[in-house]
């Protein structure tokens, strides 16, 4: 198998809620980096703290929170995988659409590291409660209030 096997196995046993299956191909001093400015941001060291850092939490603040891989690019020991995060925050009710970057790197077969490159305002908008301003502050193309 592949690494690039082995990451599209995980996304795979990501799409059916299988954490024990995402986690299967992580050495146990994985490295996972979440983008700076994401609501996980950080680097967590081995599984449990991903599992519970990351996909717990995203499990118990997202509704329908979908990691859509369109291309897994296979780079021998680095593989990228390309696609679309999305979902609901339960605290605002609140809806997004980001597209992501993973870079995974493998040694021996088994991810030793993890980074995510995403648009985190994108992310950050659906945390954030509606203001409710509705059309106020708005300005037409003259300048002149709507």
């Amino acid at each position: 198998m592949s690494n690039a096997d082995i990451i599209r196995e995980h996304y795979a046993a990501s799409d059916r809620g299988d954490i024990d299956g995402m986690l299967a191909p992580f050495a146990p001093d994985v490295r996972w980096t979440e983008a700076a400015g994401f609501p996980y941001a950080g680097t967590y060291v081995g599984p449990d703290a991903v599992a519970a850092n990351v996909f717990a939490r995203i499990q118990d603040e997202w509704d329908d929170y979908t990691v859509a891989i369109d291309e897994v690019v296979d780079g021998g020991d680095t593989v990228v995988g390309i696609g679309t995060y999305s979902g609901t925050y339960t605290r605002t009710g609140r809806f997004f659409a980001a597209r992501v970057a993973h870079v995974w790197r493998l040694l021996d077969g088994r991810v030793v590291a993890f980074e995510q490159f995403t648009d985190t305002e994108m992310v950050n908008r659906a945390l954030r409660p509606s203001t409710g301003a509705g059309t106020q502050g708005v300005t037409t193309g003259s300048g002149t209030p709507a």
